[in-house]
C-alpha cells in the first residue's frame, strides 16, 4: 500500500491516469491511520471491496484479508473493465492471494499486469527452522503460496521487486518467466509525510521516556534479526560494566515487533535482553502502531537503529523515513542486503556495519557510538545528492518505465 500511495502524486507527471481497487478499511484488524489519505490526490478514484467478515472465516482457519476479500475483488473489477479500458493492472500489496487474479483478467478482458514483490510470497526460509520459529499456521500457509504463487507468476507481464533476489528466486523457480520484464525498486523517501505526523503529534501517545538518549527502532522483531541485534546488546552489556554511569542513560526501543492483533504478540527482543541481563535499559512493545505514530515517534527519538535480517535477501525497504529525520544513525544489516549500499550513498555520517564481514571490530565501533550518543554527542545526519534518486518522484519513473515495457512484452506475445 505505501508504495502505491507515494507513487499516486506523481503518475500524472509521468503520463499515467490510475485508479485503485483496495478493501473497505472496516474489514482490516490492523492499525487504522486515517492520516494517510492527506497524502493522496483528491482526484484519484479510489474504489472500496467488501470482505467476509474474520469473525466467521476464522472459525474454519482462514483470517487472511486476501482470502477473505478474492471474490469481492473479483466481482468489482470485472465491473470495472467492462465499463473502463485500461492499459495495466499492478499489484502491489503483501496479500499477495489476491494477485491470481490478475491471470483471469489478462484472460478474460486482455490486460496485462505486473506484480510488486514487497517481500518473498512462497519461501523455503523456515523449513528447516524450530517450530516455535516459524509463523503462526505455518503448515497451512506454506502450502496455500506453493499452490498459489505459480498461478500467478507465470502468467505476469513484468515484476517490481525491493530485492534483486526476490526477483531472481522467482525467475529460477519458474524458467517460463526467465525473460520477464522486471526492476529492482526500493520504497521511496516521501518527504511530505514527515510534516503530516509533526501537524497531527497531538493524536500520538509519547512511548518514550524523558531523562534517557532514547534509541528507537520501529518494525518487526523476530528471530531472524538476532544476529544484527546481538551485537548491540553485547556492546550495551559491556558499556553498563564498564562505564555505568554514560551507558545507564540509554533507552532502546523496539516498537511495533509483532503482526499478532493488539495484546497478543510474543516478545522476541526482550527474552534476549534478559539473555545478556542488560533488560532494564531495552523496552520492547509488540504491538504495532499507526504509519504516523511512527514518523513521529522517530522525529522525538534522539537516535535510531535498524537491525536487518540474517536472510541475505531482506532489504530494509522503508529505510528513508529514517534518513528523512536526519537523526544519529546505526545499521547492522547481512553484507548482502542492498541497504547498505543505498544507506551509505545517501549519507556519510551513518554508521553502517555487517555481522559477516565486520565481526572482528563491530563490538569496538558500536561501544564507541553508543559511548558518544550517550554523552550527548548526536551529530545529525547530512544527505547526499544521490539521495534524490530514492525519492518517491523518482521511483515512480523507474515504476512507469517497467509498465511500459511489461505492455510491449505482453503485445509482442
Amino acid at each position: 500500500m505505501q508504495r502505491v500511495r507515494m507513487s499516486l502524486p506523481y503518475f500524472k507527471e509521468f503520463g499515467w491516469d490510475v485508479a485503485v481497487v483496495t478493501v473497505d478499511e472496516k474489514y482490516s484488524d490492523v492499525v487504522q491511520d486515517e492520516l494517510l489519505v492527506q497524502s493522496i490526490p483528491e482526484d484519484i478514484k479510489i474504489y472500496k471491496v467488501k470482505a467476509l467478515s474474520r469473525s466467521v472465516t476464522s472459525r474454519i482457519g482462514l483470517g487472511s484479508l486476501a482470502l477473505r476479500s478474492l471474490w469481492s475483488y473479483r466481482k468489482k473489477v470485472n465491473e470495472i473493465l467492462r465499463h473502463e479500458k485500461y492499459d495495466l493492472i499492478y499489484f502491489s500489496t503483501t496479500q499477495f492471494p489476491v494477485c491470481i487474479l490478475g491471470a483471469y483478467w489478462k484472460r478474460r478482458f486482455a490486460v496485462p499486469y505486473v506484480i510488486d514483490m514487497q517481500d518473498p510470497w512462497h519461501s523455503e526460509y523456515y523449513r528447516d527452522k524450530p517450530k516455535e520459529q516459524r509463523p503462526a499456521k505455518y503448515w497451512f500457509s506454506y502450502r496455500l503460496h506453493k499452490y498459489l504463487e505459480p498461478v500467478a507468476m507465470k502468467a505476469a507481464d513484468g515484476l517490481i521487486s525491493v530485492s534483486a533476489a526476490y526477483i531472481n528466486d522467482l525467475k529460477a523457480r519458474y524458467p517460463e518467466i526467465k525473460g520477464l520484464p522486471s526492476a529492482t525498486i526500493n520504497f521511496g523517501a516521501f518527504e511530505p509525510d514527515l510534516k503530516i505526523a509533526a501537524d497531527n503529534k497531538g493524536d500520538f501517545k509519547m512511548l518514550l521516556q524523558s531523562g534517557f538518549t532514547n534509541i528507537v527502532y520501529v518494525g518487526r522483531g523476530g528471530m531472524d534479526m538476532q544476529k544484527a541485534i546481538t551485537p548491540l546488546f553485547e556492546a550495551v552489556k559491556q558499556g553498563l560494566a564498564e562505564n555505568p554511569e554514560v551507558f545507564s542513560r540509554l533507552r532502546l526501543y523496539f516498537i511495533g515487533t509483532s503482526y499478532a492483533p493488539a495484546g497478543q504478540g510474543k516478545p522476541t527482543i526482550l527474552p534476549l535482553a534478559e539473555k545478556y541481563g542488560i533488560e532494564e535499559s531495552v523496552v520492547e512493545i509488540t504491538d504495532r502502531i499507526s504509519y504516523y505514530h511512527t514518523l513521529w515517534t522517530l522525529q522525538q527519538a534522539d537516535a535510531l537503529f535498524v537491525p536487518g535480517s540474517d536472510d541475505p535477501k531482506y532489504t530494509a525497504s522503508k529505510i528513508f523515513p529514517y534518513l528523512l529525520t536526519g537523526k544519529p544513525l546505526l545499521a547492522i544489516f547481512n553484507e548482502n542486503s542492498n541497504a547498505v549500499a543505498a544507506i551509505k550513498e545517501c549519507t556519510n555520517d551513518a554508521v553502517v556495519l555487517t555481522f559477516n564481514q565486520d565481526a572482528s571490530n563491530l563490538n569496538e565501533v558500536i561501544c564507541q557510538t553508543l559511548n558518544e550518543w550517550g554523552n550527548g554527542n548526536l551529530k545529525h545526519l547530512t544527505l547526499t545528492d544521490k539521495f534524490k534518486k530514492y525519492s518517491a518522484e523518482s521511483l515512480t519513473g523507474r515504476q512507469v518505465e517497467l509498465f511500459s515495457i511489461a505492455i510491449k512484452h505482453f503485445r509482442a506475445k
